[in-house]
Order: C-alpha cells, then sequence, then structure tokens
C-alpha cells in the first residue's frame, strides 16, 4: 500500500482494488489474534480530531491503538486552535512535528483533503459529510465473514443518499457487486460518486425500498437524519415515511442480513424486529471497526 494516494485513507475510491483486498485479509488476521501481541506500535501516537462526535470512532480507534503498542490522543475543535480560527494547514504542519498520524472526524471532505496535502503524515478520515470510509470496511469485512466472499453478491441501501451511500457506491466501484439504493427524491447520492460507481459496477437509483430489497443479500441502512441536520428531522421524517427497514422488507430479500452503522433510530429507519432479529449483524458490525482500524493503522504506521 505503498501508492501517493494510499499514504492516507480518506475515501475507499483512493485505493486500489488489491490494496483494499489486502486491509480486509489483514484485519481478519488481526481479529483472529495473530497480529499486534508484540507492539507493533509501540512508541508512536495518533491524533484524534473531532469536529464530530462519536462513540465507536472514538473507542475503537482509541483502544485499537492501545491494544497495537500506542497511544491515542483525542482532541476535539475545542481544545486546539482549529476552534478559534488557526488554519487547517497551520494545524496540520503543526501537528507533522508531534504526532505519527491523524484521524480527523469532521464536516468537510475538503478538511481532510488539505490536512493531508499540507501535513507530513497518514491522515485518515473518520468520517466527512461526503464519506464515510472506515465504516464501510468494516461493513465489507462483516459480509465477507457471512458469505465468504464479496463476489456476486447484491447490497441494498434504503434511505439518505448520504456519506454512508457514498462509500457503498466507492466500495461497489472497487468489489464489483451489485448495489441498489433506495432514496426519495431530493435525497440521492452524490452524483460524482454515482456516475463513477455506475461506470465500474450495476448501480441501480431507485425509489420503492421493495424493488432494492428483493433478492438482496445484504440490506443496510443508516439514520434519516444524520449529524448537523437535526434542523431538518422533521421534514425528513415526513420525507422518507416508507423507507423503514421493517420485516416487510427483509422478507423480499434472499435471507439478506441486515447492517446499520449506529446509532440507530429504531421505530424510524428500522424497527426493533429487525434490529434485534436472527439476520442482524449489526453488533458484529460494530466489533468490525475495531478490527479493521487497528489493520488500517498498521498498514500506515508500521515499519
Amino acid at each position: 500500500m505503498t501508492g501517493a494516494r494510499e499514504a492516507h485513507f480518506l475515501s475507499i475510491a483512493d485505493w486500489s482494488r488489491d490494496s483494499l483486498d489486502r486491509l480486509l485479509d489483514l484485519a481478519d488476521t488481526v481479529k483472529a489474534g495473530r497480529v499486534g501481541a508484540d507492539d507493533p506500535l509501540d512508541g508512536r501516537t495518533l491524533g484524534m480530531v473531532f469536529a464530530k462526535s462519536s462513540t465507536r470512532t472514538r473507542v475503537s480507534f482509541e483502544v485499537g491503538m492501545y491494544q497495537l503498542g500506542g497511544h491515542a490522543l483525542f482532541l476535539s475543535s475545542a481544545d486546539i486552535q482549529l476552534g478559534r480560527g488557526e488554519t487547517i494547514s497551520d494545524t496540520a504542519r503543526v501537528l507533522s512535528r508531534y504526532l505519527d498520524a491523524v484521524m480527523i472526524r469532521t464536516f468537510a471532505q475538503s478538511d481532510v483533503v488539505e490536512f493531508a496535502e499540507t501535513g507530513s503524515l497518514p491522515v485518515i478520515n473518520g468520517l466527512t459529510d461526503r464519506y464515510h470510509p472506515c465504516q464501510v470496511m468494516s461493513d465489507l469485512m462483516t459480509v465477507r465473514e457471512e458469505f465468504g466472499t464479496l463476489e456476486n453478491l447484491i447490497v441494498a441501501w434504503i434511505g439518505d443518499g448520504n456519506n454512508m451511500a457514498n462509500s457503498w457506491l466507492n466500495a461497489a466501484a472497487r468489489f464489483g457487486f451489485e448495489l441498489r439504493l433506495a432514496s426519495p427524491e431530493g435525497y440521492d447520492p452524490n452524483a460524482d460518486d454515482l456516475e463513477r460507481a455506475s461506470e465500474a459496477t450495476s448501480v441501480a437509483l431507485l425509489r420503492e425500498p421493495l424493488e432494492a430489497a428483493r433478492g438482496a443479500h445484504v440490506v443496510t441502512t443508516d439514520v434519516w437524519a444524520s449529524m448537523g441536520q437535526e434542523e431538518e428531522a422533521e421534514r425528513r421524517r415526513r420525507a422518507f415515511r416508507g423507507y423503514r427497514v421493517d420485516s416487510d422488507v427483509m422478507a423480499v430479500s434472499d435471507d439478506a442480513i441486515f447492517l446499520h452503522c449506529l446509532p440507530a433510530h429504531r421505530g424510524e429507519e428500522v424497527t426493533d424486529e429487525v434490529m434485534d432479529g436472527p439476520r442482524s449483524r449489526v453488533w458484529d458490525e460494530a466489533e468490525n471497526r475495531l478490527h479493521l482500524q487497528k489493520a488500517l493503522l498498521l498498514a500506515l504506521m508500521a515499519d
């Protein structure tokens, strides 16, 4: 994983299929306990810059660094000078003198790109409004555990065309599985990501959840109003009425597994029956954030 763009992990589209496969293989090895016991990141420090709060992102990266022998430093935007107007490029130059890598969870994708271009250390996208690559790679790890492969699968995304949908598009383009997205009009995924994926594999943008889920192997969704969209919550609830993943949606699939990146708004985008049902792999998916991100830290930081 030595390409210029692969010195960072800003989006799935930046890495080759071979590099992504190796990352997933390494994550499987990490999960099996065959990597990390000798503290491969001893003496290394990961800076974690949070403009958006998180449960899974913070805990998985912090625990992952500890288990690999390194140290993680939590930096909220209120704790550093970014919150008082220091530029991203100046912050990147300074942190490059102190740290071995940075994980950033923020709003604009352009911010993590600027940080990577200005600094001199690996940058990991922990989430932006455009992409959530660590989450979708963890989802793919979960899918591979279930089916043994990513080949010849159908994935149904039901809900907002948000950062998760965009990252699923990038993943479909790289791995070649079929992707169906069901979103209400006006809530489509990013047009560039949609076009790129459509040129690489079978992608369908639909309006009916049942049509997307029919015969699918994986059904996945996310909240209707993401962080920063709280003022739109009621309007979005009206727009997404009918896009809830329930037993009827799962019934038309091909015994699909259900995924959700969490947190879930139970009763809105998914029912308790599905969330806690026998086909839910939500908790395995959440656990795999730790293993996948340890593999990513090793790929970017280890000697």
